[in-house]
């Protein structure tokens, strides 16, 4: 019997399946890769013994590959917040779907494993930018204000850390980052006896966030702005965490940051204001290669040519 765990290489991603691995130990290739890689069941080869685990990427963007893999045979356990499209009806598929604006899938394992690795679910809630729920979660702890504060620090920067075009542009390979902290049933553990690694992602995103803080907006008005960064490996890091940075200092503002790729299109991070969670997803559907949730999406390659389309689009649909 052959096992596959394909997961989000982000904060949610990684830290679901911590909770699911420490609960149901098992052996398994795993797929993953960098947070905007998500079409991952194209990479699986399964067969009629084959069970395949999904945490964290949209089912829409893997039907093709979810349809091969039950034509297969294999079973099929699939959790994910994003939009997924039909789901199909099928008898060797469980199929854990909650799209609310206020739900990730480390909130949805520890619903389904009772609470049994709490920590890590705050860790992963707090990495998807969702700070009432993970707080919400996080009292049967009991945890003081610096604890929490410990959680929040490790899932933004285990979430900092799944961004960039590639592979090379991340301090930890996110397959790699997943061994390390899944040792760990308790994710203070992995803070005290990981310090090193936790400290090369501390230093990295405190080092790439300063950067990203000196930018002006390329456009704002009362209802959203526009951020623009460079064609830099740290700025590919920190697009996605700087997003979320900058929706937590303005909660009633939309903001988009863009970032120049190497064939001269952006890779876009959309937020919706954190007070009023919606839209992202239809919005950024209105582009090629755009998806996500409604509280946070993106466009994977948005063309140059469409730059002034989206930035009208975006500032007139939150006007």
């Amino acid at each position: 019997m052959t096992h596959f765990d394909v997961f989000n290489g982000d904060a949610d991603g990684l830290c679901a399946l911590t909770q699911l691995r420490n609960a149901e130990p098992r052996e398994a290739t795993l797929v993953t890769g960098v947070k905007r890689d998500i079409k991952l069941l194209d990479r699986v080869d399964a067969g009629p013994e084959s069970l395949v685990t999904v945490l964290d990427v949209s089912m829409d963007k893997n039907q093709a590959g979810l349809q091969r893999a039950l034509e297969a045979g294999a079973s099929v356990f699939y959790c994910d917040h994003h939009f997924a499209g039909d789901i199909p009806e099928h008898a060797s598929l469980e199929a854990l779907i909650n799209t609310a604006p206020d739900v990730c899938t480390s909130l949805l394992i520890n619903n389904h494993l009772n609470g049994a690795f709490l920590g890590w679910a705050v860790v992963g809630t707090f990495g998807d930018n969702l700070r009432d729920s993970a707080l919400r979660i996080a009292k049967p702890l009991g945890l003081d204000e610096a604890a929490l504060a410990r959680l929040e620090n490790l899932g933004i920067y285990i979430n900092y850390n799944g961004y960039g075009s590639n592979l090379e542009d991340l301090h930890f390979e996110p397959e790699n980052l997943y061994r390390l902290i899944s040792q760990y049933a308790d994710p203070f553990d992995f803070m005290t006896d990981g310090a090193e690694h936790f400290q090369r992602l501390e230093t990295g995103y405190r080092e790439d966030m300063a950067a990203a803080e000196s930018l002006n907006p390329e456009y704002k008005d009362a209802a959203a702005a526009v951020y623009m960064l460079p064609n830099e490996p740290w700025a590919r890091r920190v697009s996605g965490v700087y997003s979320n940075d900058l929706a937590n200092g303005d909660p009633d503002r939309a903001h988009a940051v863009l970032t120049t790729k190497a064939n001269g299109c952006y890779l876009v991070s959309v937020r919706a204001p954190l007070n009023n969670k919606t839209g992202a997803d239809e919005l950024c559907m209105q582009f090629p290669t755009g998806g996500g949730r409604k509280a946070a999406a993106g466009v994977n390659d948005l063309p140059a040519d469409q730059l002034q389309r989206f930035i009208d689009t975006f500032a007139g649909f939150y006007a």
